[in-house]
């Protein structure tokens, strides 16, 4: 266990997460949770059984901040992890009316419950392809500073897990472009368990953060 995580392992947060039993909502809660999170998720009726075990299920819509921003309270932190799956550049119009509009909304909430911290999924930048995906998630980055909340904004390259294996055959190639010097700083995969959500969540930025998480 590294330094870091040694410091903020003991601090209890209270984490509210909208996109909970997606892809990635489901494997951080499960991981909050064993790390002694109080966790609670944004589903709709008839999804409360997707959450893992131990996280509170709380009913509304990802899309209209009137549904859910009263129960926001009493978490100091919210991930906002709502997304189109398996982005593509034909799901353009979805990105902006579930991506868009969910950041929109889910930033508004963040305000109304005065809460400590924001961590928002964003995507990197690497294909000209995926434009209006990535013009949709940096307007909502956009959207987010202007809320001068305490925010870390992640932008993964991929996400590994089960059935999404196979970026590790890419890791020699990162090792070698970070010997590099013209693209040591774009690739920034020595420390890459700092680049995960719990993680930026348990140190509770004390500035807005931009974290670029490239590494495998």
């Amino acid at each position: 266990m590294s330094i870091p995580e040694r410091e903020t392992r003991g601090l209890r947060r209270g984490v509210f997460i909208t996109g909970g039993t997606g892809y990635i909502g489901h494997v951080l809660i499960t991981k909050l949770l064993a790390r002694g999170h109080d966790v609670r998720a944004l589903v709709r009726p008839g999804s409360e059984r997707k959450l893992p075990p131990g996280c509170t299920p709380l009913l509304g819509d990802a899309l209209d901040s009137c549904t859910f921003a009263g129960q926001v309270q009493p978490a100091d932190t919210l991930v906002h992890l709502v997304g189109v799956s398996h982005p593509s550049p034909a799901k353009a119009v979805a990105f902006r009316e579930i991506d868009g509009v969910s950041g929109k909304e889910a930033f508004a909430a963040s305000v109304a419950a005065e809460v400590n911290h924001v961590v928002y999924m964003s995507v990197a930048h690497p294909a000209g392809m995926m434009r209006a995906y990535i013009e949709v998630r940096r307007e909502c980055e956009s959207l987010l500073r202007q809320t001068g909340l305490n925010a870390t904004i992640l932008r993964p390259w991929y996400v590994l897990g089960p059935g999404h294996r196979w970026p590790v055959l890419l890791k020699p190639l990162y090792v070698m472009l970070e010997l590099l010097p013209s693209t040591r700083p774009a690739i920034g995969a020595r420390h890459p368990r700092r680049n995960h959500p719990h993680s930026c969540l348990e140190r509770g930025e004390s500035a807005n953060r931009r974290e670029d998480s490239c590494g495998p």
